[in-house]
């Protein structure tokens, strides 16, 4: 076993718009992802076909799910299941995120 050790708070500085996304770690159906968000985020509806945990490590951030406003403060996580529609309308500048995905097929490892 090879020992990776990092920082997620490291190299966080946001992008000019929308969101920096970064594997942190995949293996088979599983992802690791560290998402760093603008002031400026995509507003474009998404469906994704892998279940999703997130977790809003810093900043605040507006999404809407299923139709429904939901409003996030840093601590605050989200379960996203496959096929749900959502978007992101809002994000403070650097928000920062950690996204888990379970894909329903075996992803390549890295």
């Amino acid at each position: 076993m090879q020992l990776r050790r990092g920082n997620l708070f490291v190299d966080a500085d946001p992008p000019p718009t929308g969101e920096r996304f970064e594997d942190v770690r995949r293996h088979g159906r599983l992802q690791i992802e560290r998402i760093v968000s603008s002031g400026q985020p995509d507003t474009s509806d998404d469906r994704q076909t892998q279940d999703e945990w997130v977790v809003l490590l810093a900043g605040q951030a507006t999404l809407v799910v299923a139709g429904e406003r939901v409003d996030l403060v840093a601590g605050d996580h989200l379960w996203l299941p496959a096929g749900t529609e959502h978007r992101v309308e809002r994000t403070s500048d650097g928000a920062l995120w950690l996204a888990v995905h379970l894909h329903p097929e075996i992803a390549p490892v890295d």
